[in-house]
């Protein structure tokens, strides 16, 4: 049984004198805990199809369905997690993660005990009279984190989380987020432009062209890889094999070639980033 479906979705950007279709006849189904990755060139729609999810934006035709009933702009499900923390720097971090919650109307001892045991599940114990400044990109990436588990969405919405992190800090919260969302068996969807990322994370991973933005391929990451911590996968002998036909698909794509960036990395395999 599908979980979240979308049903044939496109979207359309009107202006005074004509239109842009960013998506056209999206149509995927995701199984409650798993975790999908949006691949592709930037103007391909990933982050509009995320807001659709959301209920920020309102498709112009299709369904989005989660547990078979159509999502609401208020829907409480959704859990946000974007490149930037958005994190108050007049707030402590307790006050920060329990931002939810107080609007919510639903702060109480319970929900602050909560919120301790989930930093202290993330590595960050004793912080939560610190303020945002006195944390690093990748700390302040995991309270926002925290501060996006403790509203218990059904579903986490991943745009570019880790983009603006250094590689070292990027690939140890990679480790650390998909260890989080596999324990509460959480469902993710991950838009990325980071092919590695995207194999690392994801259950599958669907490949989007632009113009108009619709979805191209779908790729099943090996079970061996999804049973490994995201750093082991880079290491596994089927991450170049698969790699390597994502980015095929990526380089088949107009426009592609100029959006991706190669990184050799330390091991001497070609990765992407960016």
């Amino acid at each position: 049984m599908s979980f979240l479906t979308l049903d044939h979705v496109s979207h359309h950007y009107f202006s005074a004198k004509n239109y842009t279709k960013a998506l056209k006849d999206v149509s995927l189904s995701i199984k409650e805990g798993e975790f999908i990755a949006l691949l592709g060139p930037s103007g391909c729609g990933k982050s509009t199809l995320l807001s659709i999810i959301a209920g920020i934006v309102e498709h112009t035709a299709g369904q989005v369905l989660l547990e078979n009933e159509p999502i609401k702009p208020s829907d409480k499900a959704m859990g946000y997690m974007l490149q930037q923390d958005y994190l108050f720097p007049w707030k402590t971090i307790i006050q920060n993660v329990m931002i939810g919650p107080k609007i919510h109307g639903t702060t109480n001892a319970a929900i602050r005990q909560k919120a301790e045991a989930l930093l202290e599940k993330v590595g960050l114990p004793e912080i939560s009279e610190s303020y945002p400044g006195a944390l690093s990109g990748g700390m302040r990436q995991r309270v926002a984190l925290v501060r996006t588990l403790l509203n218990d969405p059904k579903i986490l919405l991943l745009d570019e989380p880790f983009s603006a992190l250094d590689y070292q800090t990027k690939l140890k919260l990679e480790n650390l987020v998909s260890a989080t969302l596999k324990s509460y068996n959480k469902t993710a969807i991950l838009v990325t432009h980071d092919i590695g990322e995207a194999i690392a994370m994801a259950d599958r991973i669907f490949v989007m062209e632009a113009n108009p933005g619709m979805i191209s391929k779908i790729f099943e990451v090996p079970i061996e890889l999804r049973q490994e911590a995201p750093f082991s996968v880079r290491k596994h002998p089927k991450y170049q094999m698969l790699f390597d036909k994502v980015w095929e698909e990526l380089e088949d794509k107009e426009g592609t070639s100029a959006e991706l960036k190669v990184v050799i990395e330390e091991d001497g395999t070609r990765n992407e980033n960016g």
